[in-house]
């Protein structure tokens, strides 16, 4: 059996499902689960909870080095959970006042460069399933296998409401949902620093149609092919 781990770097459009799949590999693999985008969500969190604007860059400064983000797998409801500073934040970092905020936050140099140090060394060993915007691209530009996710917007956003529903969300609606997924689209795609962008060596997965399974199975024969050649 070929024990060669690989970087798996899974990018795309928000609710995608890129975390759902990432796990699943990860899982599957028996490799490291990284969701990137869970850490600027964790970091929004920290800048609401301390009550700092996105435009006073010198307290973001100050804040970042006292920020610890990890992730812990939990057995018993079979998913991983972000923690920060040990606290488990996972329901927190998923509303819609999280989710407003969380692209312009990305957008600050500090907190990129802060979060993009931590993921390039979390890579070094390898066997790390990481999705994001801009693993391919900036994080893991040598990642062996790249995939970037795409579906259609009305689907996207109906999945992302029933993620919400189900995280005890009563007000969104799906028109807000939908805005607000169109409006993080914009700007992930045009922000100045690690815009996200599908790399030249990536494979392209439209789940519009897909279900988890297909998904599951076609991004495992890719990983699979990927290790066979090393």
């Amino acid at each position: 059996m070929n024990n060669h781990k690989i970087n798996i770097a899974i990018d795309g459009y928000s609710s995608c499902g890129k975390g759902t799949l990432a796990k699943e590999l990860a899982k599957e693999l028996g490799y490291l689960f990284i969701d990137s985008g869970a850490m600027y969500r964790a970091v929004t969190l920290a800048l609401i909870r301390n009550d700092i604007a996105i435009d006073d860059l010198e307290a973001i400064g100050a804040l970042l080095p006292k920020l610890e983000i990890s992730f812990e797998y939990n057995g018993v409801l079979n998913h991983y959970q972000t923690l920060l500073n040990g606290d488990n934040i996972e329901s927190e970092i998923r509303t819609m006042k999280v989710s407003n905020l969380v692209s312009p936050v990305s957008k600050i140099d500090a907190v990129r460069t802060f979060l993009v140090r931590q993921q390039k060394a979390i890579g070094q060993n390898k066997g790390v399933v990481m999705d994001g915007r801009d693993i391919g691209t900036v994080v893991f530009p040598d990642a062996e296998l790249k995939i970037f996710m795409t579906a259609q917007p009305e689907i996207r956003a109906q999945r992302r409401l029933t993620e919400l529903k189900q995280n005890g969300d009563i007000l969104s609606t799906f028109d807000n949902v939908l805005e607000n997924l169109k409006s993080r689209d914009l700007q992930d795609s045009t922000r100045l620093n690690s815009p996200l962008r599908q790399a030249e060596d990536a494979i392209v997965i439209d789940n519009s149609n897909l279900s988890r399974a297909e998904q599951k199975v076609l991004a495992l024969n890719l990983a699979y092919e990927k290790i066979g050649q090393l």
